[in-house]
């Protein structure tokens, strides 16, 4: 199976020179240390180079160089990822395809559970406080259960500093078209056995704009978050506590306009800061306690989590809020993986989850739900010559149980139970033909549970200007995918290739109807089908010295509905083929003030998209559009300076970065702004993305 992670060789060891300036190694060869890093595949932590499923690694440089308002922004360049957008602020990851419940996010060890069923809802974490990013494709339900369908990003905290450092970091960071302003204090430290991590960010933004929009009323934002990590590192083993709050209160773009100026209509400062009716607030508290013991040759691990999510959303009054979900949930994962047995290495654990939904508005879209999951699951590993293996099962159960409510003398909902079983599983092999050339197989089984809002919505969905109906007699998603890829790097190059066919049974979307529940508002029911994902992914790296690098990617999927007429054959939501290419200078290595200096510019082109889901005006297609941007950045050094006995080290990074560079006016394919109202003056229809913005960063940490 494909390794996707090659290209990004260059990257990474620009992160590894950063924090170790001494290092006086050839660059050529840091790419070879890749293979030597450990990650979570669908069969738990294992070396990279070992990997049968497909798993791309961003690293903590790459996201501080890529200009972007969140972190999912942050990683879709990356080859078969994408994001379904509301403005600046909300951005939904799509991993070939498919997004939604069927992508699960795991941040500090848990699941991430934001009622992540919502077309208007992001992720609510912080980006400052990742260290890195591990994306896999693909069915990953042997290792998380139901809702990892598509895949998993898995959100890697910042490292523990080695025993006797400290450090305090400050990064802020510009961005001209909406006026972004954005800062993260951070003090960890590493003092005996005692380990801790403290983070303050806050961010806010006024309203962006483009050359066809204007400024877009409702596209402002405000998120602050904080976040506090205590551990204990013993002989035995370790333990942290991570506490985090996170707070979003974004506005609610409705794309309304005049209709005779066609101007999008607004109520009072476009360049606010502060907030305008509509707006959300979306508060996410979470504790975790994740702890790692060495038992013998192998390692017990238990990971256990509360999370409570409370969203809101606010149309009439400031301080009186329409729509108020309140979500409790509490996980747990508790493993453990052998040593070396004659070869083998062995995982067994069981996991789970518990979650209570309530509703606090005074107006209603989804029924107050509680649901139960348990899952038990093994897993296996094995080197053989050259030849890695790898493969499990998993068991799953999910109890489900909606709440009746009868409003104002009508049923809204209906009460109803639902159980949902399971068996998943995945085998694959990586074939070592020699030290520069892998070639990867992976066969995966995975299932997706319905979601609450699939089964039983019944309401006006503010956020997407839409009137949602549920199907409670909705089945589970079975998918079966396949992988297949190889990948070869070199002295001058550095390539990957990858194909995968998914075959999804009981596939479930949303489609637009004519029936009418409320005036003004467009209906959407949810249904079901079988569909076929095929696709094909590539990645080339041509560095013919050291200090230049040429990298292409290239993305396609092709989601269809078995068995359909024309107009519904396509999925919905499905992303345009895509190509990229950045050309990077890197200008100064190992310098003893401006260090790992560079330059590049770099195209997005994201092809015409006419597979879409044309039934009733679900869909429309989407023009092709080409974005260049331009970046530079460097690191200033200040080493081995004593002040007060106390040894600093202090590496500033700058970076400024320029997206959009020729003010492009286009629409996303997976923007749900795209089906706003229609501008009666020029005829276009929705509102655009944002146009050029220029951002620079700043990050200035101090060592001692």
């Amino acid at each position: 199976m494909k390794h996707t992670i090659l290209w990004l060789s260059w990257a990474y060891c620009a992160t590894m020179t950063a924090q170790n300036m001494s290092d006086s190694t050839d660059m050529f060869y840091r790419h070879l240390e890749l293979n030597e890093v450990v990650v979570s595949g669908m069969t738990g932590e294992t070396k990279l180079k070992n990997a049968s499923a497909p798993i791309t690694l961003v690293t903590r440089q790459m996201l501080h160089q890529r200009a972007a308002s969140n972190l999912i922004d942050a990683i879709t360049l990356q080859p078969g990822v994408s994001q379904i957008t509301t403005g600046g602020a909300i951005s939904k990851p799509v991993i070939r395809g498919l997004g939604y419940n069927r992508l699960l996010v795991v941040n500090n060890g848990v699941r991430q559970e934001g009622q992540q069923w919502g077309d208007e809802h992001g992720i609510e974490v912080d980006p400052n406080a990742v260290g890195s990013v591990e994306i896999l494709k693909g069915p990953a339900s042997l290792m998380y259960g139901s809702d990892a369908l598509a895949g998993v990003l898995l959100l890697r905290p910042e490292n523990v500093l080695p025993q006797g450092k400290k450090r305090v970091s400050a990064a802020t960071e510009y961005q001209t078209n909406n006026g972004l302003f954005g800062y993260s204090l951070n003090f960890a430290g590493h003092e005996g056995d005692f380990v801790w991590n403290a983070r303050w960010s806050q961010k806010l933004a006024h309203a962006y704009k483009n050359k066809y929009d204007g400024y877009v009323p409702g596209s402002q934002f405000h998120e602050h978050s904080g976040t506090l990590m205590l551990g204990l590192h013993k002989r035995w083993g370790y333990s942290h506590l991570t506490l985090s709050h996170y707070q979003l209160t974004p506005g609610i773009v409705e794309g309304e306009r005049d209709a005779t100026t066609g101007e999008l209509l607004h109520d009072g400062d476009l360049k606010t800061y502060g907030r305008t009716l509509p707006y959300q607030r979306v508060a996410h508290t979470k504790a975790v306690i994740e702890n790692r013991i060495y038992v013998g040759e192998g390692t017990l691990q238990a990971t256990l989590g509360y999370q409570q999510n409370r969203r809101k959303e606010f149309e009439e009054a400031m301080d009186e809020a329409g729509l108020h979900f309140l979500l409790h949930t509490m996980t747990y994962d508790v493993r453990y993986t052998s040593g070396d047995l004659t070869g083998w290495k062995l995982t067994g654990g069981v996991g789970g989850m518990w979650q209570r939904s309530l509703n606090r508005g005074d107006e209603f879209l989804i029924p107050a739900y509680r649901l139960f999951d348990t899952g038990l699951f093994g897993m296996a590993q094995k080197e053989v010559g050259r030849w890695s293996l790898s493969g499990g099962l998993r068991f799953d159960h999910r109890s489900l149980h909606s709440e009746g409510l009868v409003d104002d003398g009508d049923v809204r909902f209906t009460d109803f139970s639902r159980h949902f079983s399971a068996l998943s599983g995945s085998v694959g092999a990586v074939w070592h033909i020699n030290n520069n050339m892998n070639v990867r197989a992976n066969l995966a089984h995975g299932f997706r549970a319905p979601n609450l809002s699939e089964l039983g919505s019944n309401g006006e969905h503010e956020g997407t200007i839409r009137y949602e109906v549920g199907n409670s007699a909705l089945k589970a998603e079975h998918s079966w995918q396949a992988d297949l890829g190889m990948d070869l790097s070199s002295r001058y190059v550095s390539a990957t290739v990858a194909l995968f066919a998914n075959r999804i049974s009981n596939f479930i979307f949303a489609h637009r109807t004519s029936e009418v529940f409320e005036p003004g508002l467009l209906t959407y029911r949810y249904t079901q089908g079988d569909a076929q994902l095929l696709g094909f992914e590539a990645s080339v790296d041509v560095h013919p010295i050291h200090s230049l690098h040429w990298e292409n990617t290239f993305s396609l999927v092709d989601a269809r509905q078995l068995h359909q007429d024309p107009d519904t054959r396509y999925l919905p939501l499905t992303p345009p083929a895509r190509w990229t290419s950045d050309v990077k200078v890197e200008l100064t290595h190992h310098a003893r003030t401006l260090n790992n200096a560079y330059v590049a510019a770099g195209l997005e082109c994201n092809l015409r998209q006419s597979h879409c889901y044309r039934a009733d005006g679900t869909e429309t297609p989407t023009p092709s559009y080409t974005l260049v941007n331009l970046s530079a950045g460097t690191d200033i050094l200040l080493g081995g300076r004593k002040l007060c006995e106390v040894s600093l080290t202090v590496l500033c990074e700058v970076s400024l970065t320029v997206s959009n560079l020729f003010d492009r006016a286009y629409q996303s394919h997976l923007s749900r702004l795209k089906y706003a109202d229609v501008n009666a003056a020029t005829g276009r229809t929705g509102v655009f993305n944002m146009g050029r913005n220029v951002v620079v960063k700043l990050l200035l940490p101090v060592e001692f």
